[in-house]
């Protein structure tokens, strides 16, 4: 058996997918089920039951996954070991986050992480939040940046920060002209929400609700740069973090004005598998985030 292989149908029984687990190891689903199969024959017993949709363990492949999992951590910490004796730090980060978190801060986590760590490399990719922790789990990556993060019994959270929510609005809506909101003041207005299977959304709708206010739900969406933009279109108002309104502030498409009621904040946090063994490099960039969250914006000032 070798590493390969252990990871393949670590990754199948993970997916309950042949298919799913081939595209994750990079090779055909035709080449996967020949792999299971030749694990299979030495093991001489089956270890998917094959008649079920989607695909479940017998007895044997439950067994099986332990074993896979055993060795994979054990070629981790191998992996660790070997980077700490070489005296430098090398090896791949990967790096999966949602978009607002992403896009607006990775650029300057790279330029300072490429300054620390030369021979490392650092891999991103921005995706929906429950994607990122598939791709968490299944070992696509070995960090994602969320925000609510939610820990369970494979998921590990590391607390990152807190972002301070805040309305944003076009300049020619009439609530630009106040220097503090009110949260009465949004009852009736028409809003930009967030699609309901976001966590974010959740929140937004329990402050809403617990200050007796009612708005009028015009569009949702699954991303915080079409919110942006359909409010600057003046669709209507909405709720969002402070930090991702910095650039649009700036260049006078948005304003932003804070709530008068406090604690409404979006927690930010690092998520990893349970019992991840990071490489030198991949350590090395969770401590540069904890050391450094990302530059701390000014308070914003009305205009």
């Amino acid at each position: 058996m070798t590493i390969e292989q252990l990871r393949l149908f670590r990754d199948i029984a993970h997916q309950r997918s042949l298919s799913r687990g081939a595209q994750l190891n990079g090779i055909s689903q035709s080449a996967a089920s020949q792999h299971l199969q030749e694990m299979e024959r030495q093991l001489g017993v089956p270890l998917l039951d094959r008649s079920t949709r989607p695909v479940e363990l017998t007895e044997c492949g439950r067994l099986y996954l332990e074993f896979c999992r055993d060795v994979l951590h054990l070629k981790e910490k191998l992996d660790s070991a070997m980077d700490r004796l070489k005296g430098r730090v090398e090896g791949t980060v990967r790096v999966a986050s949602i978009y607002s978190v992403g896009i607006s801060e990775m650029s300057w986590m790279e330029e300072e992480f490429s300054l620390r760590q030369p021979d490392a490399e650092l891999r991103v990719e921005y995706l929906r939040p429950e994607k990122v922790y598939e791709a968490v789990l299944s070992d696509q990556v070995d960090l994602g940046l969320v925000s609510y993060p939610a820990a369970s019994r494979e998921i590990q959270v590391v607390r990152w920060r807190e972002e301070r929510m805040v309305v944003a609005m076009a300049p020619s809506h009439p609530l630009a002209g106040l220097s503090l909101v009110k949260a009465s003041d949004l009852n009736g207005e028409d809003f930009v929400g967030f699609d309901q299977d976001l966590p974010i959304h959740r929140e937004v709708n329990r402050f809403l609700a617990e200050h007796g206010v009612e708005v009028n739900l015009v569009l949702h969406f699954d991303n915080i740069q079409s919110m942006k933009e359909a409010i600057a279109l003046g669709a209507g108002l909405s709720i969002l973090p402070e930090r991702v309104l910095r650039t649009d502030i700036e260049q006078k498409r948005l304003f932003a004005r804070p709530l008068e009621a406090p604690g409404l904040v979006r927690p930010l946090g690092v998520i990893h598998r349970r019992r991840k063994r990071f490489n030198a490099a991949t350590q090395a960039f969770l401590e540069l985030l904890m050391e450094k969250p990302a530059p701390t914006p000014a308070p914003i000032v009305a205009a």
